[in-house]
């Protein structure tokens, strides 16, 4: 028998190979229209992906699968003039936008298409995703198996199936039945990624000569790379380290505070810890950057001038960790009650098994250290951002309470609280995802020769992002009636129009079925069904 070589990352792995769930149906029908000879958006606030401030109207004309203009066609309030407009070929559609906002398709640079173990079938995922306005994922592990992603990637490339355009990632040593052991074992596992049809690696640590080995081929090859630095490994090896290897991207924090370190090695573990109670490591996570330099003193610039220099991205997925700080608000939030599967539900509750449940006794203290932990997280972002680095958007999204596309807009509305204008968050939503995975030359803002991949909604997400919920916003009215308003109108993705708001009462659907035949009610945790309130 083979010796086995059990690091983290390759555990989940093997848990994962076993994860597939179902597959994503062709698209029926009225699920999606077009693309079309031509198609207009018509006199439209524009918002763009490259921090450019609101224009409109404007009408944006797309030919089957490609911006083919973007036109001013008059003033705010101002009549337009039909003889200022592009002519409506033979054939065209029109979607009468006046009034309404477009914004390039949304990139969900941490998207995971569910597991056997939360069993969030694709068809729901990926629905989740489209309702919000997310037209391209970063697949960051292939959990249902690279063969099983690949076959959606090519699926939604040719649009039989109603979903987001995927980039797949595989967890590093996939595929084997143990991990590489040796720089040449390495080597060869990232060409065979490569020839197999993988765009990059997620990575979460090895010893330095597998990952200097591995990073330095993923590079040469041209692919791209993300890390999740999971304590197992990162005390010999953390962001920087990665970065100057090679490393594209980092996800979540990990492994940036062990760098900005200044009088340690290691973290400040207690003696009694154990990283597979997972209270003890998400417990002790929230109290890690209080151990890093602090903001803006000499160690700390160094660290974040020299991740610049590598052009390196951040994506922090600030959302997958919120329930740490408000845990009450993460389980209480008003869309699980409609939009979330019983299994999902069941797999967040107080559990010593389920990834991301570490709810063991969970209390002030906790809350208290991990609001202090996003301050300080939130002003590298910031600061990050303003010198130029790229911070990108990424959900990694059921775990935690966090609910697909739902955690998608919450990530935004972090980016906002870490001090980003709205501009920013909405750059960071778009482009700079588009930049991170190479693809600034087909997506990420509305220019003309990229893909058709729009969002359109009925309010203007700069002054509340809160309208990009598939669940709207709250708004009282002159006549004081208060009323939802917003939720995501149309998704335009490779030039077919979606109406968001259906797939959502598709997904809602879906969960009153799953619930009736499982005479399911969302209880929350430590009370009986009888007396949930």
């Amino acid at each position: 028998m083979k010796k086995w070589t059990l690091t983290l990352g390759f555990l989940l792995v093997i848990i994962w190979l076993q994860a597939q769930v179902l597959k994503s149906p062709n698209r029926g029908d009225g699920e999606g229209e077009g693309p079309f000879p031509q198609l207009i958006v018509r006199g439209a606030t524009l918002i763009n992906g490259n921090g450019a401030p609101p224009i409109g109207p404007v009408d944006i004309v797309i030919e089957n699968n490609k911006i083919a203009a973007v036109k001013n066609v008059g003033y705010p309030g101002v009549a337009i003039d039909p003889k200022n407009r592009p002519a409506l070929a033979p054939g065209g559609k029109e979607i009468q936008a006046e009034g309404m906002y477009v914004l390039p398709g949304f990139v969900d640079m941490h998207g995971h298409i569910g597991g056997k173990a939360q069993r969030a079938d694709a068809e729901y995922v990926f629905k989740l995703w489209m309702g919000h306005g997310i037209t391209t994922i970063r697949e960051p592990a292939c959990g249902n198996g690279l063969d099983w992603v690949l076959e959606h990637k090519t699926r939604s490339e040719a649009n039989e199936i109603v979903a987001p355009r995927i980039v797949a990632y595989t967890v590093f040593g996939q595929g084997w039945d143990q991990a590489p052991s040796t720089p040449e074992e390495a080597k060869r596992w990232v060409r065979e990624n490569k020839s197999k049809g993988a765009d990059g690696i997620k990575f979460f640590g090895a010893p330095p000569e597998i990952m200097t080995a591995a990073l330095e081929e993923n590079k040469r090859l041209g692919l791209g790379s993300a890390c999740h630095h999971a304590q197992m490994d990162v005390a010999r090896w953390n962001v920087l380290h990665s970065a100057r290897a090679g490393l594209t991207s980092m996800e979540h924090w990990y492994g940036l505070p062990e760098a900005l370190f200044a009088d340690r090695t290691v973290q400040h573990y207690p003696l009694d810890y154990n990283y597979l109670n997972e209270q003890h490591r998400f417990g002790e996570a929230g109290r890690l950057w209080k151990q890093a330099a602090p903001p803006y003193s000499d160690h700390w610039n160094k660290v974040m001038n020299e991740l610049l220099e590598l052009d390196f991205t951040l994506d922090p997925t600030l959302n997958i960790y919120e329930a740490s700080r408000d845990l009450m608000r993460a389980r209480r939030a008003e869309w699980h009650e409609e939009y979330t599967i019983p299994s999902l539900w069941r797999f967040y509750q107080p559990s010593k098994i389920s990834h991301g449940s570490y709810w063991h006794f969970w209390g002030t203290e906790e809350e208290v250290a991990w609001k202090e932990n996003y301050r300080l997280w939130m002003t590298f972002l910031q600061e990050y951002k303003n010198r130029g680095g790229r911070v990108t958007a990424g959900s990694d999204s059921g775990f935690i309470f966090q609910l697909y596309g739902f955690a998608y807009i919450r990530e935004l509305e972090l980016l906002r609280e870490a001090g980003f204008h709205p501009l920013e968050v909405i750059r960071s939503a778009t482009l700079n995802g588009a930049e991170a995975l190479k693809m600034d030359d087909q997506i990420g803002s509305v220019q003309v020769g990229k893909l058709a991949d729009l969002v359109i909604v009925e309010e203007n997400p700069l002054q509340n992002l809160k309208v990009l919920y598939g669940t709207g916003a709250i708004k009282l009215t002159e006549d004081n009636e208060v009323v939802r308003v917003g939720g995501v109108k149309y998704t335009i993705k490779d030039g077919v129009i979606y109406d968001a708001k259906q797939l959502l009462e598709d997904v809602k659907e879906m969960v009153r079925q799953s619930k009736t035949k499982e005479d399911f009610e969302i209880v929350q945790p430590g009370r009986a069904k009888k007396d949930s309130p």
